[in-house]
């Protein structure tokens, strides 16, 4: 039987923000526990021109969105980029998490041959939906999972590979 579209993007996105949420709960135990003021943790970044720790999770929430946005008819939410503190993200992702657990898992069917166009400044990509899930909403969404990961684990929270892969289960 054939994979579905449903099955490689919405459960391997919510699996993602299981892994956020649990990395934000690492990073307040970790500003509590050194006296940190949580800010610092919450917008730091790993270069001068890349998002700090919250803007990687409003990325990888607009990223899940806008996946199903592009591949299926159905109204997606819009979050303002305005989280001031962990307490902030955990919602944002509740909320995205909400809203990917009240898809229907027939809402993708169909989707891996929708043509979707990517525009990057002047240039543009036309993908159909199977190569634009694999080939781009999937490395980004991993993208910011990743950073997320690194830029705390580069101000000390003692997390790993391990915090990154998160719980295996059935």
């Amino acid at each position: 039987m054939p994979i579905s579209m449903y099955q490689i993007s919405v459960p391997v996105f919510i699996r993602g923000f299981s892994i956020l949420s649990s990395l934000i709960a690492k990073a307040e135990a970790y500003a509590t526990e050194k006296k940190i003021d949580p800010s610092v943790l919450f917008s730091a970044r790993l270069a001068p021109d890349m998002l700090p720790f919250a803007g990687q999770i409003q990325r990888a929430s607009d990223t899940s969105k806008a996946t199903i946005g592009r591949l299926t008819d159905v109204k997606t939410p819009s979050f303002p980029d305005n989280e001031a503190s962990f307490a902030d993200l955990k919602t944002r992702i509740a909320n995205t998490v909400a809203f990917l657990e009240g898809l229907d898992a027939t809402v993708l069917d169909g989707s891996d041959d929708r043509e979707v166009t990517l525009s990057f400044g002047e240039n543009k990509a036309h993908l159909n939906g199977h190569g634009y899930m694999l080939k781009f909403a999937l490395p980004n969404f991993f993208f910011h999972i990743t950073t997320a990961h690194d830029i705390l684990r580069h101000n000390g929270v003692p997390i790993g590979k391990l915090d990154y892969l998160g719980a295996y289960t059935a």
